[in-house]
């Protein structure tokens, strides 16, 4: 990216500002961890996540169907502005009807952002004609998400640490979506997509696109491969905070320390490097696309490796071993972000250019279904037998993946 001029790399500015400030998310190294404060279970909690999953579900399509249709700015706008509501609604309320009202908006946000931001880049790229850049632009813009990622750990785990406080990471989390807002009010026209002038509206474009999703083998199989990974991703990713706690806890250091301090310290490190080393892997995800020579047998190797964690995982949460369970819930995080950036890219060469932001939003809303189902069930199952289950089907999940890849009917 070194031969670009100063306006492409002001836009490149614009987009990984996007993802930075979209992570200034302090309260997610103690999102579950807030919960089980509030008096929660893992099973409720499970139902939380599986509700948000559930609106996301309903919003998701439309939301992309209405950005290609009306403008993708506003859709971010929109996007930001229920984030600021469910932040605060977070903050705020301590029993279960404000909570599930705080992810109803948070759904909004997330269906309204997913899919839309990635084909604002794409088209973006496209207009400059460096379409053929797409995995190494997004996974730069994408690294730049996850180093705010790692140094908003570092300030939620101040702020927790100082106050003692959960609550207080959902309030500040509100400023940089004001912050955001600003931003996009400086992107360009280009960001918006094909011209539409066919008089196509929301629900035409919304039957058209789930039609040639549906109908095209590759992108059918894009979407299956997605809901596998990520929805279980998102189903157990969490699991590393009551991990984080229990060392914190079994830890002989900062003993003169409260309970709350002592999680804090751990948590704030390990995610802060946690956030740090991904936004390293999605900046290098070309590399490992380049070395596996396309972007399929990439994919394929990264499932592998995936295996491999979730396997490990499984037997140290039997064992007990949760130095290196903790190690294996981070690893699982780097692949993920090594093998996002050439999913989205491989979805969006398969698509449209007029539907890219629908295309991209049904691949969110059917990995939105699997967490749907998932996260009550996996939050029923911590509840009675412990953690262990988190890893057991994150291995079947992957090994059913490679089978099929063996078999010649990759998801991929």
């Amino acid at each position: 990216m070194n031969d670009w001029s100063s306006a492409e790399r002001r836009m490149r500015f614009r987009f990984s500002l996007y993802g930075f400030l979209k992570n200034q998310r302090y309260f997610e190294p103690f999102w579950i961890l807030a919960f089980l404060d509030k008096g929660l279970g893992f099973f409720e909690i499970g139902l939380l996540i599986g509700f948000r999953s559930l609106c996301i579900n309903i919003l998701e399509v439309p939301s992309g169907a209405i950005a290609d249709s009306y403008g993708r700015r506003a859709s971010m706008v929109l996007s930001f502005t229920a984030y600021i509501v469910a932040f605060s609604t977070f903050a705020a309320s301590d029993f279960l009807p404000g909570l599930f009202l705080g992810m109803f908006f948070m759904a909004i946000g997330e269906a309204f952002r997913s899919g839309t931001h990635k084909a604002m880049i794409f088209d973006w790229l496209r207009s400059v004609d460096r379409e053929s850049e797409r995995v190494e632009v997004y996974g730069y813009t994408r690294s730049w998400s996850k180093m705010g990622s790692a140094l908003s750990a570092l300030l939620a785990a101040g702020l927790v640490f100082t106050l003692q406080d959960y609550s207080v990471v959902f309030w500040v989390s509100a400023l940089p979506c004001v912050f955001n807002i600003v931003n996009f009010l400086g992107y360009p026209a280009s960001v918006e997509g094909p011209a539409k002038d066919d008089g196509e509206g929301v629900i035409e474009r919304l039957f058209r696109a789930a039609t040639v999703v549906w109908r095209a083998k590759r992108q059918r199989r894009l979407v299956v491969e997605a809901m596998g990974f990520e929805g279980v991703f998102s189903s157990a990713k969490e699991y590393l905070q009551p991990l984080l706690q229990q060392s914190a806890m079994a830890l002989p250091l900062f003993l003169a320390l409260a309970d709350a301090q002592r999680t804090a310290v751990l948590t704030g490190v390990v995610y802060s490097l946690l956030y740090f080393f991904s936004g390293i892997a999605s900046r290098n995800a070309h590399v490992v696309v380049a070395w596996k020579k396309d972007e399929d047998t990439a994919a394929r190797f990264l499932w592998m490796v995936v295996l491999g964690c979730y396997g490990v995982m499984l037997v140290c949460l039997l064992q007990g071993w949760l130095a290196v369970a903790i190690v294996c819930f981070v690893g699982v995080h780097l692949v993920q972000n090594l093998w996002r950036p050439a999913l989205v890219s491989r979805l969006n060469a398969a698509s449209e250019p007029a539907l890219a932001a629908t295309t991209l939003s049904i691949e969110s809303q059917a990995r939105s279904l699997t967490t749907l189902v998932l996260a009550p069930l996996l939050g029923l199952a911590v509840d009675h037998v412990g953690l262990w289950p988190v890893g057991a089907v994150g291995a079947v999940v992957a090994m059913v993946a490679l089978l099929l890849s063996t078999r010649g009917e990759e998801p991929s």
